[in-house]
């Protein structure tokens, strides 16, 4: 299953990776270990933010996925379940049924 891995670094300790030099060979690190289809960065929340789209075959796998950026950067993670364009229309059929047995 496909999920955004969404990772806010708290601004002081983004602020000392970048001094001491650890946060791109964190972040090359987690590129490797990921194997990611995607990577994003960007800001959110005023925090700089990492977004890894990658694939979850097992639950257990969530450790392996999110761990890094804690421990790495204290970050606030997510995990989010995301589909792409060809899932929402497989998904879609079931909207009938869907709206017949819940919609009053």
């Amino acid at each position: 299953m496909r999920f955004l891995i969404k990772a806010n670094i708290p601004v002081e300790e983004g602020n000392q990776a970048i001094i001491n030099g650890t946060l791109p060979k964190t972040m090359e690190k987690a590129i490797a270990d990921l194997k990611p289809e995607a990577v994003y960065f960007g800001l959110e929340n005023s925090q700089r933010t990492a977004y890894f789209f990658v694939n979850m075959n097992e639950n257990s796998d969530m450790v392996k996925l999110v761990e890094p950026f804690f421990f790495a950067f204290n970050a606030d993670v997510d995990c989010i379940p995301v589909m792409t364009p060809e899932d929402l229309h497989k998904g879609g059929a079931s909207f009938e049924g869907i709206i017949k047995k819940y919609k009053s």
